[in-house]
């Protein structure tokens, strides 16, 4: 039995990365008391993660943070899937254009600025406060909440919460002490990761690639401002203390032409892993993050996946424990995320599989079907669409329901999401006349036109509820979130 507790909050939250923090935020904007738990002492500071998407970017909008974020990351227009020849097998453009989520489709970035911005925004929140080098330990649950203990600097102290929220990376601590197992998705592959500073950005490529070469697969990819990234499958015979070995490392970079051109910042070895916990919430315990799933990174969403993670879960959060909501729809949170993310690593796992081909004639029968799927007209020429909430805390019977509802940008580059605030939004066609969405009012009529409908209800992370007539959709909102429209 765990002491009384010194300490007491809503949330508790272990890991202080960027999912963790997120979500910290997001939580502390609607009234709910977090605190972070952080086992170290500072931000790590080289990077990890290299991009974030539009829909990432929206979520960091919320969280106070994407101006900073956007101001040290960078666009490519395209991402290329070339052979050992140099031939474009698959080219996705437009990266650089504005996504549904009203950013960037693509944006590649500097994990630590990130971070950095993050905690930022979360300083300023009076409700939540993030304490590095506190670790959370043993816990226990009962019928009211979670008592946990954790270690800092000045010895142990204990702090009971309503809910705990694992965020606290791929060896999750709080994962394995509740039992929670991963289900394997069949990919696994040690890789090379070279991460450096650039001096001379004339002699780097320019766009996002993927070299799909027997002999090396090998990706090469932008970063925040200053810094690119490559990373090198490591073959059948070599070990991770030879491939980190500088020398190493200068003989992979020679087929570049950039020597004098950068300077190596970090080398890591990492193996490519794609798995996805069998349950992300047991009782008062939720994961969420590195923590809940892994996926390759040849799709780039890591890093989005846990900020998603953090969007879905805050609203579900903040509305049982401030709106007194049933917990039962907590357990909309694995429904609705668990199939985003298998069709997201499914996606990461096809480019993997054709990146990482190391037989020659595999690679020539990938070519020749990549060729004929291009005549075609059968290739994808844009970054992929991931499917929409199926089941879950959604009106499924309306047209709309479950899919993402876009950010329009008005002139001046005024955001929708300005206008809404935080919480669910019902948009009927009398609405546009109004001050606050007039400078959207033409998009959203036309939105509202192509479903049928008089009136859509936006959920907090900005998928659609439902759509149809006002009334039926209140009431449709109060029988599945047991919670009333404000």
């Amino acid at each position: 039995m765990l002491q009384d507790a010194d300490l007491t909050c809503d949330v508790l939250i272990a890991g202080g990365g960027p999912t963790g923090v997120t979500l910290a935020i997001l939580l502390a904007r609607r009234g709910v008391n977090v605190i972070v738990a952080e086992k170290e002492a500072a931000i790590h500071p080289l990077p990890r993660a290299a991009h974030i998407d539009h829909e990432g970017m929206r979520i960091l909008q919320e969280a106070g943070a994407a101006e900073a974020v956007l101001a040290t990351s960078r666009r490519a227009k395209r991402y290329e899937f070339r052979n050992a020849r140099g031939q474009v097998l698959m080219c996705l453009e437009g990266s650089d254009q504005l996504g549904a989520g009203g950013w960037p489709i693509a944006n590649m970035i500097h994990q630590p600025s990130v971070e950095a911005a993050l905690r930022w925004s979360l300083g300023l929140q009076s409700d939540a406060v993030l304490h590095g080098q506190w670790e959370v330990g043993a816990f226990e649950e009962d019928a009211g909440g979670v008592t946990a203990e954790i270690a800092t600097p000045e010895g142990t102290r204990t702090v009971r919460a309503r809910y705990l929220v694992g965020a606290d990376g791929a060896r999750s601590p709080v994962r394995k002490a509740v039992g929670v197992t991963f289900d394997d998705l069949g990919f696994e592959e040690p890789w090379l990761v070279v991460d450096v500073l650039v001096d001379d950005p004339s002699r780097l490529p320019d766009g996002n690639l993927q070299i799909c070469n027997p002999a090396r697969p090998t990706t090469c990819v932008l970063m925040g401002e200053g810094r690119h990234r490559w990373e090198f499958m490591i073959l059948p015979g070599e070990t991770p203390e030879q491939v980190c070995e500088d020398a190493f490392i200068a003989k992979l970079l020679e087929p570049w032409n950039v020597h004098g051109a950068v300077r190596l910042e970090r080398k890591a070895v990492y193996t490519f892993r794609a798995r996805i916990a069998s349950e992300w919430r047991k009782g008062r315990v939720l994961l969420a993050g590195d923590a809940a799933h892994q996926t390759p990174p040849f799709a780039g969403q890591g890093l989005c996946s846990g900020l998603r993670d953090g969007a879905n879960l805050a609203w579900k959060l903040a509305a049982v424990v401030k709106d007194e909501a049933p917990e039962a729809l907590l357990d909309s949170y694995q429904t609705e995320r668990a199939p985003h993310l298998r069709a997201t690593i499914e996606m990461a796992i096809m480019m993997g599989r054709m990146v990482c081909t190391t037989s020659r004639w595999s690679a020539f029968v990938r070519d020749a079907k990549i060729r004929l799927a291009r005549a075609l007209g059968k290739l994808p020429s844009r970054a992929p669409e991931y499917p929409p909430i199926g089941a879950g805390a959604i009106l499924a019977s309306s047209k709309g329901a479950g899919h993402y509802f876009p950010q329009v940008v008005a002139s001046g580059d005024l955001r929708l999401d300005e206008r809404l605030g935080v919480g669910a939004n019902l948009i009927t066609r009398s609405d546009l006349g109004e001050p606050a969405l007039a400078p959207f009012a033409a998009v959203l009529a036309a939105w509202l036109d192509v479903h049928g409908a008089p009136a859509v209800l936006v959920r907090p992370d900005r998928h659609v509820f439902g759509t149809g007539e006002p009334g039926r959709l209140r009431a449709a909102w109060l029988a599945a979130t047991g919670s009333a429209l404000r």
